[in-house]
């Protein structure tokens, strides 16, 4: 299934009520699911990003659909990267010919 890394941040909303992140976290990922996305882990970070997720959904469209719910609650905006492992990058590294 493909990867995907959800680099965010919280919004204005989101950082006043930030002692809720976990139990938002806890929601998201049960929405996710509802999605045919599993959110594999979720890390709060310091730095250019508040939090950054690593979940796994079976396209594109199921992925969006994931960013697009979790930014409409209006607790974090989101930027969602596809990743691929060592065995997907061999594979596309072969089409280079």
């Amino acid at each position: 299934m493909p990867t995907y890394i959800a680099l965010m941040n919280f919004t204005d909303q989101g950082i006043r009520s930030v002692k809720e992140t976990t139990k938002r976290a806890d929601a998201a990922k049960d929405a996710a699911k509802k999605l045919g996305v599993d959110m594999k882990q979720i890390y709060w970070t310091v730095g250019q990003y508040d939090l950054v997720a690593v979940i796994e959904a079976p396209n594109d469209e199921s992925a969006t659909a994931f960013a697009l719910s979790t930014s409409s609650a209006g607790n974090v905006r989101t930027q969602t990267l596809r990743a691929f492992n060592r065995d997907e990058t061999n594979a596309i590294l072969a089409k280079l010919g």
